[in-house]
């Protein structure tokens, strides 16, 4: 009898190698090699039938409505586009303590009370645990069963006996399959379970939800293999000093990606947040120089933020620059237009720029607001309060146009706002429209938009 092979799984990116050198030989981190017991291949022999699966015209094929469940979280619905999809997998990610098994907690309590059978499975907590944070959340529907169970034949057992329409483990991590010897969290433990569950949830049509870890650098903890084989992959985000959680879809295969969902967590648990633009403007203050707003766009979803800048002379040779929530080459790159295209002396200052409220934007849209945050600060002079910049910088100084402008536009005159700078193409095509609403501002060049502003 042949035995398994002895191999080396990296936990950071899932590769896979015959001996253990130091580094992972896919991502080159150091330290993340754990020896695996790969089991041989069984091979399909000449007297193994396949299914009878003959090849048909895409035209052909019916056509059939996808059933959802409405989870009665009115942004989580959103989140999955209308619902969520019946016997989809779903993984959901995030730093210890952000709020992932509340936030299930209080999904599996909703599904419950609409009639469905609920099957909680926490392998990290007891019962007891289980059931205060369901006490503390005013949760105790009669359609939700929990256990606390590691093994994974013995929760495909009770899942055999409860046949529940929907099935939650927290956290996948942590189970394990009997018949490899691994440990729990290895990349091949990791691997056969979430593949096991995968099967379930298709075959007897259970909407099952995964809890993950993260690694250190706030990636999905395991191999990447288990975020192709979920239907839909959420990010848990967290601000603890602000009090807000942020759930952003990264993968979806029944809805739209990159939407965003705001939660505002109180002792009774997550509680959505239906203005996110008034949230982050809460502490805004007036003559404030370096601060300008800018309408941000995630998904389908506008909302305001805040960009904070502080220009300050400094001593040293090499001036420092730190960003926070904004990508720092992308920093860097409007600084060297600056200089070049505005005549800033800015390699003789130190530069801080940071997105109030800790979150996190990577959207070139913001570029015009950066500017013109490091330009009040520069010149120590205040932006107009009822005034929002809007447009993507290029190397050039010229301002580009961005996506669904009236969307963000809309937002801003919800929210108050008189004044909007942004690229002349836009005003061109929006101002018929918009006439007699908001003023439109329309620039072509950065220093255009700095002298009209600051050196009025």
């Amino acid at each position: 009898m042949a035995k398994d092979k002895v191999v080396w799984g990296c936990s950071s990116c899932g590769h896979m190698q015959l001996k253990w050198t130091g580094s992972c030989g896919g991502c080159q981190s150091w330290n993340t090699l754990s020896e695996e017991l790969q089991a041989k291949e069984v091979k399909r022999t000449a007297n193994c039938p396949f299914r009878d699966n003959n090849p048909i015209l895409l035209s052909e094929v019916e056509q059939c409505s996808q059933a959802r469940l409405q989870s009665g979280l009115g942004d989580l619905d959103r989140l999955f586009g209308g619902g969520i999809s019946v016997g989809s997998l779903t993984l959901i990610g995030g730093e210890p303590g952000v709020g992932k098994s509340t936030l299930l907690l209080q999904l599996a309590s909703s599904l419950a009370v609409q009639g469905n059978r609920v099957l909680y499975v926490s392998g990290e907590e007891s019962c007891e645990q289980t059931s205060l944070r369901a006490r503390r959340l005013g949760i105790a529907p009669s359609n939700l069963f929990v256990v606390s169970e590691t093994m994974l034949g013995a929760i495909l057992h009770h899942v055999g006996r409860l046949k529940p329409q929907c099935l939650i483990i927290d956290s996948v991590q942590i189970i394990y399959k009997e018949e490899l010897s691994s440990a729990p969290g290895s990349v091949v433990q990791v691997r056969e379970v979430t593949h096991a569950l995968m099967s379930l949830a298709k075959q007897d049509r259970i909407t099952t939800f995964l809890i993950g870890h993260v690694t250190k650098s706030g990636e999905l903890a395991g191999p990447r293999v288990l975020e192709h084989l979920v239907d839909t992959v959420l990010e848990f985000e967290g601000e603890v000093e602000k009090g807000y959680r942020l759930l952003r879809v990264r993968k979806n295969r029944f809805g739209p990606t990159e939407e965003i969902a705001l939660f505002q967590m109180k002792e009774e648990g997550l509680l959505a947040l239906e203005n996110p633009s008034l949230f982050f403007l809460a502490e805004r203050k007036k003559e404030l120089f370096g601060s300008s707003i800018v309408p941000s766009l995630e998904g389908v979803r506008s909302f305001l933020l805040e960009i904070q800048a502080l220009v300050t002379p400094t001593s040293f040779p090499t001036p420092t620059r730190r960003s926070t929530g904004i990508d720092a080459n992308r920093l860097a790159l409007l600084l060297a237009v600056m200089e070049k295209r505005v005549g800033y002396p800015l390699h003789h200052f130190d530069v801080f720029v940071a997105l109030t409220g800790g979150l996190k934007v990577q959207e070139p849209a913001l570029d015009l607001g950066i500017v013109m945050a490091l330009a009040s600060s520069f010149s120590s002079r205040p932006l107009p309060f009822d005034m929002a910049f809007l447009g993507e910088v290029g190397l050039g100084g010229d301002i580009r146009g961005v996506v669904r402008v009236e969307t963000r536009l809309k937002e801003l005159l919800h929210m108050g706002f008189r004044k909007v700078i942004l690229p002349k193409l836009h005003r061109d095509e929006l101002q018929p429209g918009w006439q007699g609403r908001l003023e439109l501002i329309g620039v072509d060049l950065v220093d255009q938009a700095i002298s009209r502003v600051l050196q009025a």
